[in-house]
Protein backbone atom coordinates (compact mmCIF):
# COMPACT_ATOMS: atom_id res chain seq x y z
CA UNK A 1 0.00 0.00 0.00
CA UNK A 2 1.53 3.56 -1.03
CA UNK A 3 2.02 5.95 1.79
CA UNK A 4 0.05 8.43 2.23
CA UNK A 5 1.52 12.38 2.25
CA UNK A 6 1.85 13.39 6.27
CA UNK A 7 0.91 17.31 7.20
CA UNK A 8 4.46 17.51 9.29
CA UNK A 9 4.41 20.18 12.40
CA UNK A 10 7.13 22.34 12.56
CA UNK A 11 8.75 20.53 15.25
CA UNK A 12 8.90 17.35 12.84
CA UNK A 13 10.54 19.94 9.90
CA UNK A 14 13.00 21.09 11.99
CA UNK A 15 13.89 17.22 12.90
CA UNK A 16 13.41 15.48 9.30
CA UNK A 17 13.65 18.63 6.71
CA UNK A 18 14.35 17.44 3.73
CA UNK A 19 13.90 13.86 2.65
CA UNK A 20 16.66 14.52 0.06
CA UNK A 21 19.87 11.90 0.11
CA UNK A 22 22.73 11.99 -2.14
CA UNK A 23 23.70 8.36 -0.90
CA UNK A 24 22.48 4.55 -0.93
CA UNK A 25 24.02 2.87 1.72
CA UNK A 26 21.10 4.00 3.87
CA UNK A 27 22.71 6.30 6.61
CA UNK A 28 20.47 8.02 8.97
CA UNK A 29 22.69 11.09 9.19
CA UNK A 30 23.89 12.37 5.22
CA UNK A 31 27.83 12.16 5.32
CA UNK A 32 29.93 15.23 4.69
CA UNK A 33 30.85 15.61 1.43
CA UNK A 34 34.42 17.04 1.89
CA UNK A 35 35.52 17.19 -1.30
CA UNK A 36 37.00 20.66 -3.39
CA UNK A 37 36.14 19.07 -7.24
CA UNK A 38 34.04 16.08 -8.44
CA UNK A 39 34.24 13.44 -10.42
CA UNK A 40 32.77 13.03 -14.05
CA UNK A 41 31.38 10.07 -15.28
CA UNK A 42 32.99 10.59 -18.85
CA UNK A 43 33.57 14.05 -21.08
CA UNK A 44 29.50 14.41 -22.10
CA UNK A 45 28.71 14.07 -18.40
CA UNK A 46 31.18 17.00 -17.98
CA UNK A 47 30.26 18.77 -20.36
CA UNK A 48 26.25 18.75 -19.35
CA UNK A 49 26.59 19.29 -16.22
CA UNK A 50 28.56 22.52 -17.19
CA UNK A 51 25.83 23.28 -19.65
CA UNK A 52 22.98 22.91 -17.23
CA UNK A 53 21.36 19.26 -19.29
CA UNK A 54 22.99 16.94 -16.56
CA UNK A 55 22.63 17.10 -12.58
CA UNK A 56 25.41 17.30 -10.88
CA UNK A 57 28.08 18.57 -8.99
CA UNK A 58 31.27 20.33 -10.27
CA UNK A 59 33.89 21.91 -7.47
CA UNK A 60 32.58 22.91 -4.23
CA UNK A 61 32.92 26.56 -4.33
CA UNK A 62 29.78 26.42 -6.47
CA UNK A 63 28.01 24.02 -5.39
CA UNK A 64 28.38 20.76 -2.53
CA UNK A 65 25.69 17.68 -1.63
CA UNK A 66 26.11 18.35 2.34
CA UNK A 67 25.50 22.24 1.75
CA UNK A 68 22.79 21.26 -0.73
CA UNK A 69 20.89 19.75 2.12
CA UNK A 70 21.21 22.52 4.02
CA UNK A 71 19.73 25.02 1.90
CA UNK A 72 17.24 23.08 1.12
CA UNK A 73 16.22 22.60 5.31
CA UNK A 74 16.60 25.67 5.84
CA UNK A 75 14.20 26.99 2.55
CA UNK A 76 12.24 24.89 3.94
CA UNK A 77 11.70 25.98 7.66
CA UNK A 78 11.52 29.58 6.35
CA UNK A 79 9.03 28.53 2.97
CA UNK A 80 11.08 30.02 0.51
CA UNK A 81 11.66 27.87 -2.76
CA UNK A 82 15.51 28.28 -2.60
CA UNK A 83 18.59 28.92 -0.30
CA UNK A 84 22.36 29.79 -0.88
CA UNK A 85 24.44 29.08 2.15
CA UNK A 86 27.74 31.23 2.77
CA UNK A 87 30.34 31.42 4.85
CA UNK A 88 29.03 33.90 7.29
CA UNK A 89 26.03 35.81 8.32
CA UNK A 90 28.01 39.25 7.10
CA UNK A 91 28.91 37.31 3.90
CA UNK A 92 25.23 36.92 3.19
CA UNK A 93 24.23 40.47 3.83
CA UNK A 94 27.15 41.63 1.33
CA UNK A 95 26.18 39.04 -1.67
CA UNK A 96 22.31 40.53 -1.12
CA UNK A 97 23.57 44.09 -1.56
CA UNK A 98 26.17 43.62 -4.05
CA UNK A 99 23.96 41.45 -6.14
CA UNK A 100 21.16 43.81 -6.28
CA UNK A 101 22.73 47.16 -6.53
CA UNK A 102 25.35 49.23 -8.63
CA UNK A 103 27.25 52.50 -7.69
CA UNK A 104 24.60 55.24 -7.39
CA UNK A 105 21.86 53.28 -5.87
CA UNK A 106 20.84 53.10 -2.45
CA UNK A 107 19.31 51.29 0.47
CA UNK A 108 16.59 52.28 3.07
CA UNK A 109 17.53 50.28 6.54
CA UNK A 110 16.74 50.66 10.16
CA UNK A 111 19.92 51.84 11.70
CA UNK A 112 19.19 49.36 14.98
CA UNK A 113 20.93 46.06 13.92
CA UNK A 114 24.10 44.30 14.31
CA UNK A 115 27.60 46.26 14.37
CA UNK A 116 28.97 44.81 11.54
CA UNK A 117 26.09 45.11 9.31
CA UNK A 118 26.52 48.57 10.16
CA UNK A 119 29.45 49.31 9.06
CA UNK A 120 28.73 47.32 5.71
CA UNK A 121 25.78 49.36 5.13
CA UNK A 122 27.05 53.00 6.76
CA UNK A 123 31.08 52.86 5.26
CA UNK A 124 31.95 50.31 3.13
CA UNK A 125 29.04 50.45 0.88
CA UNK A 126 29.52 54.32 0.38
CA UNK A 127 33.06 52.92 -1.17
CA UNK A 128 31.50 51.98 -4.03
CA UNK A 129 28.74 54.72 -4.23
CA UNK A 130 26.04 52.95 -2.96
CA UNK A 131 24.55 54.75 -0.04
CA UNK A 132 22.50 54.15 3.30
CA UNK A 133 19.15 55.86 4.03
CA UNK A 134 18.55 55.05 7.51
CA UNK A 135 15.47 55.48 10.10
CA UNK A 136 15.85 55.48 13.76
CA UNK A 137 13.31 52.75 15.57
CA UNK A 138 10.78 55.42 16.14
CA UNK A 139 10.72 55.90 12.62
CA UNK A 140 10.20 52.68 11.56
CA UNK A 141 6.71 52.84 12.39
CA UNK A 142 6.71 56.22 10.34
CA UNK A 143 5.22 55.29 6.91
CA UNK A 144 5.70 58.88 5.48
CA UNK A 145 9.24 58.92 6.52
CA UNK A 146 10.11 55.75 5.26
CA UNK A 147 8.24 56.59 1.57
CA UNK A 148 9.95 60.15 2.07
CA UNK A 149 13.77 58.18 1.43
CA UNK A 150 12.83 56.13 -1.66
CA UNK A 151 13.78 57.17 -5.30
CA UNK A 152 14.50 55.78 -8.48
CA UNK A 153 17.84 54.48 -6.95
CA UNK A 154 16.12 52.37 -4.31
CA UNK A 155 17.24 49.06 -4.91
CA UNK A 156 16.30 47.39 -1.58
CA UNK A 157 14.57 47.92 1.80
CA UNK A 158 16.71 46.28 5.17
CA UNK A 159 15.29 45.48 8.61
CA UNK A 160 16.38 42.98 11.56
CA UNK A 161 13.98 42.13 14.45
CA UNK A 162 14.29 41.90 16.76
CA UNK A 163 16.89 44.05 16.58
CA UNK A 164 20.66 44.15 17.49
CA UNK A 165 21.18 44.69 21.01
CA UNK A 166 18.22 47.07 21.74
CA UNK A 167 15.31 44.38 20.88
CA UNK A 168 13.77 47.25 18.94
CA UNK A 169 10.51 45.64 17.01
CA UNK A 170 9.90 46.32 13.55
CA UNK A 171 6.39 45.33 11.63
CA UNK A 172 7.43 43.55 8.67
CA UNK A 173 4.43 43.64 7.14
CA UNK A 174 4.09 47.70 7.09
CA UNK A 175 7.59 47.35 5.76
CA UNK A 176 6.83 44.86 3.31
CA UNK A 177 3.37 46.90 1.87
CA UNK A 178 5.80 50.09 1.43
CA UNK A 179 8.46 47.84 -0.97
CA UNK A 180 5.65 46.33 -2.78
CA UNK A 181 4.24 49.18 -3.29
CA UNK A 182 7.64 50.45 -4.47
CA UNK A 183 8.49 47.20 -6.05
CA UNK A 184 11.71 47.06 -3.99
CA UNK A 185 12.69 43.84 -2.17
CA UNK A 186 12.70 43.90 1.27
CA UNK A 187 14.90 42.25 3.32
CA UNK A 188 14.67 40.61 6.92
CA UNK A 189 17.22 39.56 9.00
CA UNK A 190 15.72 36.95 10.56
CA UNK A 191 18.85 35.54 13.21
CA UNK A 192 17.14 37.06 16.32
CA UNK A 193 14.48 35.01 16.01
CA UNK A 194 14.89 32.32 13.73
CA UNK A 195 12.11 30.29 11.79
CA UNK A 196 10.95 28.42 14.81
CA UNK A 197 9.65 31.95 15.90
CA UNK A 198 8.99 33.78 13.05
CA UNK A 199 8.25 33.63 9.31
CA UNK A 200 9.47 36.90 7.31
CA UNK A 201 8.03 35.54 3.94
CA UNK A 202 4.64 35.14 5.39
CA UNK A 203 4.30 38.74 6.41
CA UNK A 204 5.55 39.93 3.04
CA UNK A 205 9.17 40.31 2.70
CA UNK A 206 11.01 38.76 -0.05
CA UNK A 207 14.33 37.97 1.18
CA UNK A 208 15.00 36.49 4.53
CA UNK A 209 18.89 36.23 5.92
CA UNK A 210 20.86 34.55 8.81
CA UNK A 211 23.86 34.43 10.60
CA UNK A 212 23.78 30.66 10.93
CA UNK A 213 26.88 31.35 13.64
CA UNK A 214 23.62 31.91 15.86
CA UNK A 215 21.11 29.56 17.29
CA UNK A 216 20.12 27.74 13.76
CA UNK A 217 23.83 26.44 14.42
CA UNK A 218 23.03 26.91 18.21
CA UNK A 219 26.60 25.39 19.50
CA UNK A 220 28.98 27.76 19.37
CA UNK A 221 31.62 25.99 16.93
CA UNK A 222 31.52 27.29 13.45
CA UNK A 223 30.18 30.13 11.26
CA UNK A 224 27.99 30.50 8.68
CA UNK A 225 25.39 32.34 6.86
CA UNK A 226 22.19 32.05 4.28
CA UNK A 227 19.90 33.73 2.44
CA UNK A 228 16.45 32.82 1.40
CA UNK A 229 13.71 33.52 -1.17
CA UNK A 230 11.97 33.03 -4.32
CA UNK A 231 14.50 30.39 -6.26
CA UNK A 232 14.49 33.34 -9.36
CA UNK A 233 16.29 35.38 -6.72
CA UNK A 234 18.69 33.42 -4.92
CA UNK A 235 19.81 32.76 -8.76
CA UNK A 236 20.24 35.77 -9.40
CA UNK A 237 22.35 36.57 -5.91
CA UNK A 238 24.10 33.40 -6.71
CA UNK A 239 25.28 33.87 -10.40
CA UNK A 240 26.11 37.65 -9.92
CA UNK A 241 28.35 37.18 -6.60
CA UNK A 242 28.26 34.18 -4.63
CA UNK A 243 29.97 31.68 -6.82
CA UNK A 244 32.01 34.13 -8.35
CA UNK A 245 33.44 36.27 -5.28
CA UNK A 246 33.70 32.87 -3.51
CA UNK A 247 31.98 33.56 0.39
CA UNK A 248 31.85 29.52 0.21
CA UNK A 249 30.41 27.66 3.15
CA UNK A 250 32.84 24.63 4.32
CA UNK A 251 30.65 21.35 3.85
CA UNK A 252 32.20 20.50 7.25
CA UNK A 253 29.98 23.47 8.79
CA UNK A 254 27.23 23.23 6.74
CA UNK A 255 27.11 19.56 8.36
CA UNK A 256 27.66 20.74 11.84
CA UNK A 257 24.44 23.55 11.72
CA UNK A 258 22.21 20.56 9.66
CA UNK A 259 22.71 18.58 12.93
CA UNK A 260 22.08 21.60 15.08
CA UNK A 261 18.91 22.49 13.38
CA UNK A 262 17.43 19.35 14.90
CA UNK A 263 17.19 20.48 18.30
CA UNK A 264 16.17 24.02 17.26
CA UNK A 265 12.61 23.95 18.84
CA UNK A 266 13.59 22.45 21.96
CA UNK A 267 15.80 24.67 22.43
CA UNK A 268 14.01 27.45 21.21
CA UNK A 269 11.51 26.60 23.85
CA UNK A 270 14.42 26.77 26.68
CA UNK A 271 16.02 30.01 25.85
CA UNK A 272 12.31 31.78 25.63
CA UNK A 273 11.12 30.64 28.88
CA UNK A 274 14.47 31.51 30.58
CA UNK A 275 14.45 35.08 29.22
CA UNK A 276 10.68 35.56 30.17
CA UNK A 277 11.69 34.64 33.86
CA UNK A 278 14.95 36.52 33.51
CA UNK A 279 13.49 39.86 31.82
CA UNK A 280 10.62 40.26 34.56
CA UNK A 281 12.91 39.37 37.59
CA UNK A 282 15.28 42.01 35.81
CA UNK A 283 12.26 44.72 35.53
CA UNK A 284 11.42 44.66 39.11
CA UNK A 285 15.16 44.67 40.01
CA UNK A 286 15.83 48.11 42.12
CA UNK A 287 18.96 48.31 40.52
CA UNK A 288 17.60 48.00 37.17
CA UNK A 289 16.41 51.04 35.53
CA UNK A 290 15.03 49.49 32.35
CA UNK A 291 14.63 46.15 30.58
CA UNK A 292 14.33 45.67 26.38
CA UNK A 293 12.41 42.46 25.96
CA UNK A 294 9.60 42.27 23.62
CA UNK A 295 7.70 39.55 25.91
CA UNK A 296 7.51 42.71 28.27
CA UNK A 297 4.33 45.08 28.05
CA UNK A 298 6.64 47.38 29.09
CA UNK A 299 8.36 47.08 25.45
CA UNK A 300 7.26 49.17 22.77
CA UNK A 301 7.11 46.91 20.18
CA UNK A 302 4.92 44.42 22.25
CA UNK A 303 2.07 43.81 20.21
CA UNK A 304 3.87 43.78 17.11
CA UNK A 305 5.82 41.28 18.25
CA UNK A 306 2.81 39.29 19.93
CA UNK A 307 1.56 39.85 16.36
CA UNK A 308 4.00 38.18 14.33
CA UNK A 309 6.55 35.90 16.75
CA UNK A 310 5.37 32.61 17.85
CA UNK A 311 7.38 33.64 21.66
CA UNK A 312 9.27 36.39 22.19
CA UNK A 313 13.61 35.02 21.68
CA UNK A 314 16.21 34.67 24.25
CA UNK A 315 17.72 38.03 23.86
CA UNK A 316 17.67 40.51 26.47
CA UNK A 317 19.01 43.96 27.28
CA UNK A 318 19.09 46.00 30.23
CA UNK A 319 20.60 48.92 31.81
CA UNK A 320 21.39 49.64 35.27
CA UNK A 321 21.93 52.21 37.92
CA UNK A 322 25.24 53.64 38.16
CA UNK A 323 25.43 53.29 33.89
CA UNK A 324 28.84 52.19 32.84
CA UNK A 325 30.89 51.54 35.89
CA UNK A 326 28.27 49.94 37.30
CA UNK A 327 27.80 47.56 34.04
CA UNK A 328 31.47 46.84 33.78
CA UNK A 329 31.44 45.99 37.74
CA UNK A 330 28.39 43.39 36.77
CA UNK A 331 30.19 42.19 33.84
CA UNK A 332 33.36 41.55 35.50
CA UNK A 333 31.63 39.41 38.46
CA UNK A 334 29.30 36.84 37.29
CA UNK A 335 30.42 33.46 37.17
CA UNK A 336 28.09 31.37 35.18
CA UNK A 337 27.51 33.93 32.37
CA UNK A 338 30.37 33.90 30.27
CA UNK A 339 31.56 37.55 28.95
CA UNK A 340 31.87 37.05 25.52
CA UNK A 341 30.16 38.37 22.47
CA UNK A 342 28.38 36.34 19.88
CA UNK A 343 24.98 34.75 21.06
CA UNK A 344 22.48 31.70 20.46
CA UNK A 345 24.46 29.62 21.93
CA UNK A 346 23.71 27.08 25.01
CA UNK A 347 25.93 29.32 27.33
CA UNK A 348 24.29 32.29 28.45
CA UNK A 349 26.92 35.37 27.20
CA UNK A 350 27.05 38.50 28.39
CA UNK A 351 28.44 41.89 26.80
CA UNK A 352 28.44 45.46 26.28
CA UNK A 353 27.67 46.55 22.92
CA UNK A 354 29.04 50.32 22.70
CA UNK A 355 32.55 49.27 23.29
CA UNK A 356 32.45 45.49 21.81
CA UNK A 357 29.66 44.53 19.12
CA UNK A 358 28.59 48.33 18.45
CA UNK A 359 31.56 49.88 18.39
CA UNK A 360 31.38 50.29 14.50
CA UNK A 361 29.17 53.47 15.45
CA UNK A 362 30.04 56.59 16.15
CA UNK A 363 28.48 57.85 19.91
CA UNK A 364 25.99 60.24 18.24
CA UNK A 365 25.26 56.95 15.78
CA UNK A 366 24.82 54.74 19.07
CA UNK A 367 22.42 57.27 20.45
CA UNK A 368 20.46 57.91 17.15
CA UNK A 369 19.60 54.01 17.13
CA UNK A 370 18.60 53.97 20.91
CA UNK A 371 22.29 52.14 22.30
CA UNK A 372 23.51 53.43 25.10
CA UNK A 373 26.38 53.27 26.71
CA UNK A 374 25.15 51.30 29.58
CA UNK A 375 23.37 49.21 27.70
CA UNK A 376 24.24 45.45 28.80
CA UNK A 377 23.17 42.63 26.01
CA UNK A 378 22.47 39.17 27.65
CA UNK A 379 22.34 35.83 25.22
CA UNK A 380 20.03 33.26 27.56
CA UNK A 381 21.36 29.99 27.40
CA UNK A 382 19.96 26.85 28.52
CA UNK A 383 21.02 26.59 31.77
CA UNK A 384 18.37 26.56 34.91
CA UNK A 385 16.81 29.85 34.75
CA UNK A 386 17.32 29.72 38.70
CA UNK A 387 20.91 29.98 38.24
CA UNK A 388 21.33 32.22 35.79
CA UNK A 389 18.70 34.69 37.97
CA UNK A 390 21.37 33.58 41.06
CA UNK A 391 24.24 35.10 38.97
CA UNK A 392 23.29 38.14 37.97
CA UNK A 393 21.98 38.70 41.21
CA UNK A 394 25.41 38.02 42.67
CA UNK A 395 26.64 40.78 40.49
CA UNK A 396 24.15 43.28 40.99
CA UNK A 397 24.31 43.01 44.59
CA UNK A 398 28.05 44.52 44.31
CA UNK A 399 27.29 47.47 42.19
CA UNK A 400 26.50 50.38 44.47
CA UNK A 401 23.38 52.62 43.55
Amino acid sequence: MKKKNLELSEESKIVHGTTRNFVTSGDLVPPIHMTSTFKFKDMAHGAGIFDGSCEGFVYSRIANPTTDILEEKVALLEGGEAASAVSSGLAAIAAVCFSLCKPGDNIIACNAIYGGTFALLNKHLADFDIQCRFVSPQEAYDRKKIDSLIDTRTRLMFVETPANPTLDIVDISLWADISKKADIPLVVDNTFATPYLQKPLQLGADIIVHSMTKYLNGHGDIIGGIIVGKKNMIDRIRENYIIHFGPSMSPFNAWLISRGIKTLAIRMEKHCDNAMAIATWLSSHPKVTFVYYPGLKTHTGHSIAKKQMKKYGGMIAFRVKGGIAAGKRIMDSVELCTLAVSLGDCETLIQHPASMTHSTYTKKEREAAGITDGLIRLSVGLESGDDIIADLGNALSLVRA
